[in-house]
């Protein structure tokens, strides 16, 4: 029991470096009364986020996490050779390459050096086996000199010499290189930059309640209605409502993705009151039913 507490604590501790890995600087660890070494990891961390969320705000800055949609899937299709004779669009965003540097180029190329051993011994059982299909996680180099690490599924196309590489992975967009979303405040608007943060905060970690009204919002965080509406619309250029039922559908889309929850169970998580409900919001944004989401090799439904 002992041992599945201490698990349960680690695993709160990767929660949160995903989170502020994602710009989420409001996400807490809970607190324990252990004083040992995952205690005061936690307490740390917690620490940490907060004085990046004070900088920030400080500085002028307001914070937009990075979004669910920068999980992007890359593709190659390799010849017998395994050179990349194809790719989708989202190789080129994920490698930093243009796409001259990637066609006709030996895939190997791309792999870092402490992958090789793993690619070469890949390359040969592809080369041996027509049904061939595997799973393994590969760094790759990308072309502004940083390494990725991603896991990718190998396989063999059916009635064909080519190979199929691929791979889910995360691209934080440099959003702060955005126009938008670098506003330097004057000292007289660097409180409604910390209302407008923390309403954002609010927002994504409360996507499975139902959303207050505009003036239950007010009263939350003790701001006129109108300066409220329109402050988040100029600090994020949406409308409040807007971007809590946009994140919650984009949040839902990656858990039919990722996860083996039931498609009525997601809805409920998300905020839906019913599936019908989620159904037509999921298909308006996306333009395809959540059923038509290929939830392989999750199997669920």
């Amino acid at each position: 029991m002992e041992n599945q507490k201490i698990q349960q604590r680690i695993k709160a501790i990767y929660q949160m470096l995903f989170e502020m890995a994602t710009g989420n600087l409001a996400f807490r660890i809970i607190k324990t009364d252990q004083d040992d070494e995952v205690g005061k990891m936690s307490e740390m961390l917690n620490n940490l986020a907060g004085e990046m969320h004070d900088i920030l705000l400080q500085s002028g800055y307001v914070n937009p996490h990075y979004s669910y949609q920068n999980l992007v899937q890359t593709t190659f299709i390799l010849d017998d050779n395994f050179l990349i004779s194809n790719y989708n669009a989202h190789a080129l965003q994920a490698l930093y390459y243009e796409s001259e540097e990637l066609f006709q180029v030996d895939f190997g190329k791309f792999i870092a050096p402490q992958s090789f051993s793993i690619w070469n011994q890949k390359k040969k059982e592809a080369s041996l086996d027509d049904n061939y299909h595997s799973t393994v996680q590969l760094i790759f180099v990308t072309g502004n000199n940083k390494l990725l690490p991603a896991f990718c599924t190998i396989s063999r196309l059916r009635y064909s010499d080519k190979i199929i590489v691929n791979s889910i992975t995360t691209i934080l967009q440099e959003l702060l290189s955005d126009p938008k979303y670098v506003i330097k405040i004057n000292p007289e608007r660097q409180s409604e930059a910390i209302v407008m943060q923390n309403l954002y905060d609010y927002i994504l970690n409360h996507l499975e309640q139902p959303l207050p009204t505009l003036k239950e919002l007010a009263v939350l965080f003790d701001c006129n209605e109108y300066k409220l509406k329109l402050g988040f619309r100029e600090f994020f250029k949406t409308s409040i409502y807007n971007f809590y039922h946009d994140e919650r559908l984009k949040r839902a889309h990656l858990m039919i993705l990722q996860t083996k929850i039931p498609l009525k169970e997601i809805a409920i998580m998300n905020g839906f009151n019913t599936y019908l409900n989620f159904y037509k919001a999921f298909k308006k944004r996306f333009k395809y039913a959540p059923s038509e989401v290929d939830r392989s090799p999750n199997e669920a439904n």
